[in-house]
């Protein structure tokens, strides 16, 4: 017999203390996770980020609870386009713990970041994922995400960082 699962997904509130320890936990998750870079965040890190999230009016979060659990994350910035004149939303985060993975987590998180967007007029929906990370690229892919097109006239684009 399946065990019942309740699934909660939400767009978190920073001031929220259930919320903020979630998003640290799990982001803390994703972080010690090989593909988060095999270590813990520092604890000033973690004291600190669903305050300093708080104050960017241009971030949100979204949470996934299983059966009251923290079990999933997805860290979002609005940006704007300036094409379209319109603002988007760029993914920056996507998490789901490891015991709650094959659950359709990240779909569900997906789909709440879409709704979202949607409503604040969004013009689409950005996200990077590592090349070497095919479950990610897969759920992506399901989702409706495409990698960015390559145009022989113009080069593939690519992901640039100048550290501060």
């Amino acid at each position: 017999m399946e065990e019942t699962r309740d699934i909660l997904v939400l767009q978190a509130s920073y001031t929220n203390a259930v919320h903020a320890e979630a998003i640290c936990y799990v982001l803390n998750g994703y972080a010690e996770d090989p593909m988060g870079g095999g270590q813990p965040l520092p604890p000033e890190v973690l004291l600190h980020l669903p305050e300093e999230l708080a104050k960017r009016p241009h971030a949100f979060s979204v949470l996934a609870f299983v059966n009251g659990e923290p079990a999933g994350l997805v860290n979002c910035f609005e940006g704007f386009s300036t094409f379209a004149c319109r603002p988007l939303v760029n993914v920056h985060d996507v998490v789901v713990m490891k015991p709650f993975r094959g659950l359709g987590l990240s779909q569900k998180m997906l789909q709440k970041v879409e709704d979202i967007a949607r409503q604040r007029g969004c013009c689409k929906i950005t996200l990077e994922v590592l090349e070497g990370n095919a479950i990610a690229q897969a759920s992506y892919t399901r989702f409706g995400f495409a990698p960015g097109m390559f145009d022989p006239a113009h080069g593939r684009m690519l992901f640039w960082t100048k550290p501060l």
